[in-house]
């Protein structure tokens, strides 16, 4: 089963993208990454631009509302995602309690709804 690894990190710690693609590289994130791919569990996933950067969209009778900013304003943003194959949810949460925004952020585990071929 796939399940989605979502990371919420202080906007804070992120501003620009350079920040984002540095700490991707660095050591921390990076082990967690290898780590994914070395146990065969790694199906994709990425970092995304700081929140800041966001654009929401909401079409309502009168048309598109756009919005600069994310679509809810929290405590943490949504800094990047994983997708990993594991046999359950138990298995999935072992993966998510190693990810680095679980000790300073939060981390969201969601079940993939694959499609039928």
């Amino acid at each position: 089963m796939q399940y989605m690894i979502l990371n919420y990190t202080s906007p804070a710690e992120y501003t620009n993208a350079d920040d984002v693609r540095a700490a991707a590289d660095g050591a921390v994130w990076g082990a967690y990454t290898k780590a994914l791919i070395d146990a065969g569990v790694l199906v994709g996933g990425n970092a995304l631009h700081p929140s800041h950067t966001a654009t929401t969209l909401r079409v309502r009778d009168r048309g598109r509302d756009i919005q600069d900013g994310p679509y809810a304003a929290t405590k943490e943003h949504l800094g990047g995602y994983y997708i990993i194959e594991v046999p359950d949810l138990d298995t999935a949460l072992v993966w998510a309690a190693r990810n680095p925004a679980a000790s300073s952020g939060a981390v969201e585990v969601r079940p993939v709804v694959m499609r039928s071929a």
